[in-house]
Order: structure tokens, then C-alpha cells, then sequence
């Protein structure tokens, strides 16, 4: 099996396949600028971050496949797959971006925060979105898989949107209300917004290379949403407690009302006069508002809350995933969670 380096490099070697593809479309056959800034905007968007939703597709394919040889074609197809979710992420994180007003993402400025493209990001993000299908129509017209696989991601992108609803319109001036933060509501979002599209969508690629029928991994399913709530958690505490040069982003879920799973702890846990004081400071973007619902957060010890969490449910993921039949399932699950365990960015 080749290196995760080699591994790597190869991922971004289809990258480039594809982006001339998409470069060499009729639609920028005699405009040089249009085509050049989709070359800029891709490269900016696309290949950045760790890549680890992408590559969980040929992890997640090659795991699966059992130690069988597996024909280069088929490993091809798996990379563009795996570029296929890079692309959601780009395009969602482009549009979350404006929506949240972020300032920075993976160490550099939001893509909208650049003097030249402003609000011609909301259209980059369309273009993101629609390159998907355009990419799956090229590579995968021809196997027999194509109709489930275009549902797939159909139904993975209108979750993810979903979820960005949900999670925007609790914020609206006039209608904020703290209350209504109850974890319920949190793990509906974490679901929709996060854990369809980062966990259930690799494997669920690789199941559909290999002719598996999705509703026959129901449970393993579960596994996966459970996974990607817990990843969302991660990312609300990392954006209160994380190091920005480790993130690469500037955390704002205080200042922009999020249901975070820290102010929906803190309210679990505060007494009424602590309540008190957050229902006063939160969604503020005065620094010494957001100051003092960080203070909060630590005289309530949502640090080590978050620890001892983040044990318990690591510890409760393995036994549902060692109770899984098949070790190659296993092996695929417990590989997710390596890479998520105790993550710092």
C-alpha cells in the first residue's frame, strides 16, 4: 500500500486533472479572465486544509476492498470522488464564510475578504456547487452506480444546507433567544451541517464503488453521525479554547450567537446570577462582553467538562464500533477516529 505522502501527492495530481477539465469548459473557450480567475479561485478554495474528507474516500475504498488488488482505473475514480467532497467543503465554506463575516480560514483570508472579490464569492460558491455534478458527470456516467451516487450527493448537499439554516436563523436580531440553545437543538445542527457531509459521505462513496447498497449500513451510519457531532463539538470548543496559528481561523461563535456546544453546557450548568451574565454578554461583539463569557466559561470549567467528554464519548464509539460485523468496517471507523481524537485544529 503506498504512503500517505505518495498518497497525498497523488490526490493533488488529480486535483490538477480536474481543474483543467473544468478550465477547458465551452463556456471560457475565448475569455481569458473568466478563466483565470476560476484558476485562482480553485486553487484557493479547493486544495487547502488537510484534505482529510477527500482522502477518507480512498482510505475508506481501499480498507473496504479488503487487501484485494484494486485496478488503477478504480483507484483514479476514487481520487475524483474524493475531490468531489472537497468541493462541497470549498463551496460551504466559501458561503459560510460571507454568512458568518469570518475574517480568516485555514490561516488566510476569507476568500470574500480579498479587494477584488468581495461579494463575487457568492457566485464562486454557486460555481463550486455545480461543478460536483459536472465532475461525476464526466467520470462516472458510465458505471452502474451513477444514479445512486448523483442521489447521494444530492441528498448530502440539501442536509448541508439544511443545517446552515438552522444554524443562521437562530441568529436573527429581534428573534435571538439564549433558552432556546438546548442540546437537542445543537445535535440537530452538528448532524445536518457537519456530519453528513465529513463522515457518512466518504464511506458512503466507497460503498457505492464497491456495488454496496447504502440502506444496508444503517448502523454504521449512526456510528458516523454520532462521529460528526462529536467533530462539531470539537469545533465549537477549539473556537473559544484553540490556538489560531494551529486552527488558522479566528474564532467568532460568541460574538455571532451560535448555538456552540459551550453556551449550551454553560447554560446546563450556570446557576441563575452566572445566567444571568451570559444572557447579557453573549452575542456581543464588544470585547469586553465576549471577555466576559470566556471568563465564564472557565469559572464553570467547560475545559475540563469538554474533557471529560470527549473520553466518554471516544470510549462509547469504540464499543459501538467493535460491536460492528466485519473488520474491515472496523478498521475503516477506527481510522476516522484516530484522526479526530484529541485533534488541536
Amino acid at each position: 500500500m503506498e504512503g500517505e505522502k505518495d498518497g497525498r501527492e497523488r490526490f493533488r495530481e488529480v486535483y490538477q486533472v480536474l481543474k483543467m477539465e473544468l478550465l477547458q469548459d465551452p463556456a471560457f473557450e475565448y475569455d481569458h479572465v473568466s478563466r483565470q480567475w476560476l484558476h485562482q479561485m480553485l486553487d484557493y478554495n479547493v486544495p487547502a486544509g488537510k484534505m482529510n474528507r477527500g482522502l477518507s474516500v480512498i482510505e475508506s475504498y481501499r480498507l473496504l476492498n479488503d487487501g484485494k488488488q484494486i485496478p488503477e482505473d478504480a483507484i483514479f475514480r476514487a481520487f475524483v470522488l474524493g475531490w468531489c467532497i472537497q468541493w462541497l467543503v470549498g463551496c460551504v465554506l466559501v458561503l459560510d464564510d460571507i454568512l458568518d463575516s469570518s475574517h480568516t480560514r485555514r490561516g488566510q483570508p476569507c476568500w470574500f475578504r480579498l479587494p477584488k472579490v468581495g461579494m463575487i464569492a457568492v457566485n464562486d460558491g454557486i460555481l463550486l456547487w455545480n461543478h460536483i455534478h459536472r465532475i461525476l458527470r464526466k467520470h462516472f456516467r458510465d458505471q452502474p452506480y451513477y444514479a445512486d451516487l448523483l442521489d447521494l450527493f444530492n441528498e448530502v448537499e440539501f442536509q448541508t444546507a439544511c443545517g446552515e439554516m438552522i444554524d443562521l436563523i437562530t441568529t436573527l436580531e429581534g428573534e435571538k433567544d439564549l433558552l432556546k440553545y438546548t442540546p437537542t437543538l445543537h445535535r440537530r445542527i452538528s448532524q445536518y451541517k457537519t456530519a453528513y457531509g465529513t463522515f457518512y459521505l466518504p464511506f458512503a462513496c466507497a460503498l457505492l464503488m464497491l456495488g454496496e447498497k447504502l440502506n444496508d449500513y444503517d448502523d454504521v451510519k449512526d456510528i458516523l453521525l454520532e462521529m460528526g457531532i462529536y467533530f462539531q463539538v470539537q469545533d465549537d470548543y477549539l473556537d473559544c479554547f484553540g490556538d489560531p496559528e494551529k486552527s488558522g481561523k479566528i474564532g467568532s461563535d460568541i460574538e455571532d450567537f451560535k448555538c456552540s456546544w459551550l453556551v449550551v453546557k454553560a447554560l446546563e450548568v450556570s446557576n441563575e446570577e452566572q445566567k444571568k451574565l451570559l444572557l447579557d454578554n453573549y452575542g456581543k461583539a464588544d470585547p469586553a462582553n465576549v471577555g466576559a463569557v470566556k471568563s465564564l466559561y472557565e469559572d464553570l470549567n467547560l475545559q475540563g467538562i469538554f474533557v471529560e467528554y470527549e473520553i466518554d464519548v471516544y470510549e462509547k464509539l469504540t464499543i459501538s464500533i467493535e460491536a460492528l460485523p466485519g473488520k474491515a468496517v472496523q478498521a475503516v471507523l477506527k481510522s476516522y477516529m484516530s484522526k479526530i481524537f484529541k485533534r488541536q485544529k
